[in-house]
C-alpha cells in the first residue's frame, strides 16, 4: 500500500512498445507504456482493453475508423476487436488489462511481444 508515482515510474524506461507493470488488483495489472510509430494489428479474443492518455496522443485504428485520442482521454477496446495503436509522436499510455495478457494478442510473435514486465 505505497503511492506510485507515475512520472517516476515513466523516467525509468524509454524504450516503446513494452510495457511496464506497476499495479496488480482483481485479477488485472496496471501498466505504463511508451508509443511511437505503429503496433502491429491485433485482437484479444477474451480480454477487454482499456488506454489511458497520460502525455501527448495517439490514434487507435480500427478497420472500420479511428479514434484520436489526447492527454486525459481513454478507450476500451472490446474483446476480439481488431485494433492498431498509433502514434506519430511519443506519447505516455497507461493501459488496463487481465494478468498475463499478451500485447500481440493474436498477431505472430515477434520482438514487440511481451507480457510486461514489473517496475
Amino acid at each position: 500500500m505505497e503511492r506510485i508515482d507515475l512520472d517516476e515510474k515513466l523516467a525509468i524506461f524509454d524504450d516503446h512498445w513494452s510495457p511496464r507493470i506497476v499495479a496488480a488488483l482483481n485479477g488485472q495489472e496496471v501498466k505504463l507504456a511508451k508509443f511511437i510509430g505503429s503496433f502491429d494489428w491485433h485482437r484479444h479474443p477474451d480480454e477487454d482493453e482499456m488506454f489511458l492518455v497520460l502525455r501527448g496522443s495517439f490514434r487507435m485504428d480500427f478497420r472500420a475508423r479511428s479514434v484520436e485520442l489526447g492527454e486525459g482521454q481513454m478507450i476500451v477496446v472490446p474483446r476480439g476487436v481488431e485494433h492498431r495503436p498509433v502514434a506519430e509522436e511519443e506519447c505516455a499510455v497507461m493501459l488496463v488489462e487481465p494478468a498475463g495478457l499478451v500485447n500481440t494478442g493474436d498477431a505472430d510473435v515477434n520482438e514487440k511481444t511481451t507480457t510486461g514486465v514489473w517496475i
